[in-house]
């Protein structure tokens, strides 16, 4: 009687115990990138009444004869699968989706977390709710990460500013159109266009196409240069009867002026704009207007700031000179370059790069968020708010980039939410309800025979 008292006991005591993990886990069914917990329970040592018997010629063997001494509980395991995403629009927020975990540091600790509710504090630090810090690789200067370096502390200060950059190219894409009306005065002749007049005629201004190309020195001074496109038109003089006749050609003439109206020297031989005397270039497109000839792809021109000789290179690769109105005048120029910028922003990629935007129009890579995997994670410990340690069964934690050697990706604006399983949960809760009811049943049952046993006395 006693034995199946003391069975009931700690029948009792482990329903006891996996109706604290059960409701362990219904508390903690909004909580944050919670890992849900169940119980594994094992049967304890059995007393043996009854020897096996082998089986021999004249008989067949015999099992032992066992009776159990009760229940123990053997394991509390974490389910570490992916919950489900809640959508929260704030930008610091992150959620893994697949395995890893955020690594964080407090006081002189490390520890880990599947909690992405993030924030920055006074210093710029990327931080926890509750202080801790995130870890990760910081970017150099150039907005190079390091990824095999020590993690640190990611900071994302509001007063980065980044250096300006100084222009070295541009591009002009779009159409020169060479249609020319015919004026009421005979423009001046201009023998300095391109093109060879022929004979009985002479060299006048036609169609005049200008566009703005802004370049930055080293120190992020603006210098705004217009770029003049003049085509060349035949002039034939009225003679008699007979008007006068203006041939638009394919022969332009391109010349680069400062903010002030100077001509800049240009020339089409990388490296010698510096000390270029040539004040315009003389431009040819063939019969079409598709392209210009091909020493005119690239034009350099003298560029503003330190060092000396420093150029701009201007690729008209792209440029046409289609004729009708279809094909009018319509230049769009792109070029490199930047002023000192100021940080605006600032977004989370899906392989924990940060990046910034800047208020010149540039990004810059400014940290990466490191993320630990562990041969074991089911074996972290458990130090609450929503932290993880680092146990002698979980393994040492290899960092790395989030999407890569199994690692999940992030998503910014997004959070984890705990991977309860209410209906599971309850089912659970059922069952370690019944199970301490019947174990205390057990205990009842053998008290009754105890004192039925006692009063056989009397």
């Amino acid at each position: 009687m006693l034995r199946s008292m003391f069975s009931g006991v700690s029948g009792l005591r482990s329903h006891q115990t996996m109706m604290d993990v059960v409701g362990n886990n219904i508390a903690n069914v909004n909580t944050t990138g919670y890992k849900s917990s169940s119980v594994v329970f094992a049967d304890t040592l059995s007393q043996l009444t009854k020897a096996a018997g082998a089986p021999t010629n004249s008989s067949g063997g015999t099992n032992p004869s066992q009776v159990g001494l009760g229940v123990r509980v053997n394991a509390i395991t974490q389910n570490m699968t992916q919950g489900s995403a809640q959508a929260t629009g704030k930008s610091t927020d992150l959620m893994l989706q697949g395995e890893g975990m955020f690594a964080v540091q407090q006081g002189e600790g490390t520890f880990y977390s599947r909690n992405g509710s993030f924030t920055l504090d006074a210093n710029g630090s990327i931080v926890t709710n509750d202080g801790g810090y995130v870890m990760g690789w910081k970017a150099d200067a150039q907005g190079a990460i390091n990824t095999n370096a020590q993690i640190g502390k990611l900071v994302i200060p509001s007063d980065a500013v980044m250096p300006a950059v100084a222009t070295t190219s541009s591009t002009l894409k779009g159409n020169i159109d060479r249609t020319f009306k015919t004026p009421t005065a005979v423009p001046t002749a201009d023998p300095t266009l391109p093109g060879t007049a022929p004979a009985g005629t002479t060299k006048v201004p036609g169609t005049v196409v200008t566009t703005a190309v802004n370049a930055y020195d080293a120190q992020g001074i603006l210098t705004k240069y217009t770029v003049t496109f003049t085509n060349t038109v035949f002039h034939t003089p009225a003679s008699g009867a007979t008007p006068d006749k203006y041939q638009p050609s394919n022969d332009w003439k391109m010349v680069v002026t400062d903010a002030n109206g100077t001509v800049v020297p240009s020339t089409t031989t990388a490296g010698s704009a510096g000390t270029a005397t040539a004040t315009d270039q003389a431009l040819s497109f063939d019969p079409s207007g598709t392209s210009v000839d091909a020493a005119h792809k690239k034009v350099f021109v003298a560029a503003p700031g330190s060092p000396a000789g420093r150029e701009l290179t201007i690729d008209l690769s792209a440029l046409t000179a289609y004729v009708g109105s279809s094909g009018a005048s319509n230049i769009n120029p792109s070029t490199d370059g930047a002023p000192i910028g100021t940080l605006t922003s600032y977004a989370f990629g899906t392989d924990g790069v940060i990046t910034g935007n800047y208020s010149n129009g540039y990004k810059q890579t400014l940290g990466q968020i490191a993320i630990a995997s562990f041969n074991n994670v089911a074996g972290l410990r458990k130090e609450g708010n929503s932290l993880y340690s680092v146990s002698t069964n979980s393994g040492n934690p290899v960092y790395g980039i989030a999407g890569q050697a199994g690692r999940g990706g992030l998503l910014a604006g997004s959070l984890e939410m705990s991977n309860v399983d209410l209906s599971a949960e309850f089912t659970s809760l059922i069952l370690a309800q019944r199970g301490f009811q019947a174990n205390s049943k057990v205990i009842t049952s053998s008290d009754e025979i105890l004192q039925d046993l006692v009063n056989l006395k009397r």
